[in-house]
């Protein structure tokens, strides 16, 4: 029997430095990372084997790393991590990412700036 499991990571927080203005390069800003993965994980749940499922603390440091890699933009983060889970974890079939800037330097009230990237093998 085939099963679709999503394996979500909520809100991850990480302070980096993305954006194209000067000051966000030297200031930096706090970011919510929500990670989506859909996997067939029947396998595991018999095994009970972290080898026969998706690592969530992997998923995880992949973030880490890649929100750590400077960008201009968003949606270059945002391709670095979901490529990254989709290469490293071949069970992944669809990665849903959003990456949300808190506080962006917008003229106006603005809460978060969120980008979303969704990726089927």
């Amino acid at each position: 029997m085939k099963r679709k499991t999503r394996i979500d990571l909520v809100d991850q927080r990480e302070y980096a430095f993305h954006g194209c203005l000067p000051e966000e390069a030297i200031i930096g800003s706090d970011y919510l990372i929500n990670v989506r993965a859909w996997a067939d994980v029947v396998k595991s749940a018999a095994s009970d084997a972290l080898g026969d499922t998706v690592d969530y603390v992997a998923l995880r440091r992949i973030v880490s790393e890649e929100m750590a890699i400077r960008a201009n933009l968003l949606e270059s983060v945002l391709e670095r991590i979901t490529s990254r889970i989709i290469h490293e974890h071949p069970m992944v079939e669809r990665v849903r990412v959003s990456l949300a800037k808190l506080n962006p330097p917008l003229d106006g009230d603005v809460k978060t700036v969120r980008v979303v990237w969704d990726v089927r093998r």
